[in-house]
């Protein structure tokens, strides 16, 4: 029997990049009432190309709901070093989920928590015998969700141009296990994410230590076998490093719930063709014929 493939995307990790893709050269692209519509259309672009490439079944976007989360609560600094967003791009975020409704596609967002929680949440849900689960997103971060019938495609530079990882090629890869990336996170902090990690601990030295500890647990165990310097730098920071692996690990138990039978991809073509004509996107009804 053929499996359902479920399309997990990361909606604000493609919003933003389109967004920057098509606005470097103050172009914003207006539609007739005057608001900005750049990312969006990139947005879509990305979403359709995927569709195309994955064919999937069912598809779901998953969203932030906001800059204030639980893990904002434990460490304040976190992802504090981003500004506010571009004042073009902030009437594109709930304009583009209404063009996610029109391809009947469920938004799913859920508050205190991000997207990647939510997608590791319905990754972990899917995930079985009957469907194979491919994440969308630009985000390293979310490479930890990789297991059996759970693959990320990372976006590169340029449309349809995705790096998918798989628990097959992982290791190849990476060098290490997914879950691996939840404690290399913790010795190594996230400067994107803005949590230190141990200072003075890069990804060569946390990548080494991993590759021959394995975990952090294991490590500390055997700390006395770390040189003097290591040992000085995670001792020192201990209580950061048990922080940064909290503030790394995607929560794969947050309370939402999205039936496949509500994510079944099923195009109205129609309804689709009066949301890009609310927005001047008619150009873009030739990608539709495509994707029907």
């Amino acid at each position: 029997m053929k499996k359902n493939q479920v399309l997990l995307v990361d909606g604000m990790a493609l919003l933003f990049r389109g967004f920057f893709a098509t606005s470097f050269r103050g172009n914003f692209m207006l539609n007739s009432k005057g608001v900005p519509t750049n990312g969006i259309y990139q947005f879509l672009r990305y979403l359709l190309d995927a569709v195309d490439q994955f064919e999937p079944s069912h598809v779901v976007c998953c969203w932030d709901m906001g800059s204030k989360t639980f893990r904002t609560e434990l460490f304040p600094g976190y992802k504090a070093n981003r500004g506010e967003p571009p004042v073009e791009l902030v009437p594109q975020f709930d304009l583009v989920k209404e063009v996610v409704e029109a391809f009947d596609i469920p938004n799913i967002g859920l508050k205190n928590y991000e997207a990647d929680d939510c997608i590791g949440t319905l990754a972990r849900s899917y995930a079985n015998e009957e469907n194979d689960v491919f994440i969308l997103t630009g985000d390293q971060d979310i490479l930890q969700l990789v297991d059996d019938g759970i693959h990320v495609a990372i976006m590169r530079k340029g449309l349809g141009n995705y790096e998918v990882f798989s628990i097959e090629n992982f290791y190849d890869k990476k060098g290490i296990h997914p879950r691996q990336i939840i404690d290399m996170k913790g010795l190594m902090g996230d400067t994107s994410d803005n949590y230190p990690g141990v200072k003075g601990i890069g990804e060569k030295t946390a990548l080494k230590l991993l590759q021959e500890y394995e975990t952090i647990e294991h490590l500390l165990t055997n700390i006395d076998q770390l040189s003097k310097g290591i040992q000085t730098k995670v001792k020192n920071d201990l209580e950061m490093l048990h922080l940064s692996r909290k503030l790394a690990e995607i929560k794969c138990d947050v309370p939402i719930e999205c039936s496949l039978h509500e994510a079944i991809w099923n195009m109205d073509e129609t309804k689709v063709q009066e949301k890009f004509a609310e927005l001047d996107f008619g150009h873009m009804n030739k990608l539709l014929k495509v994707m029907a």
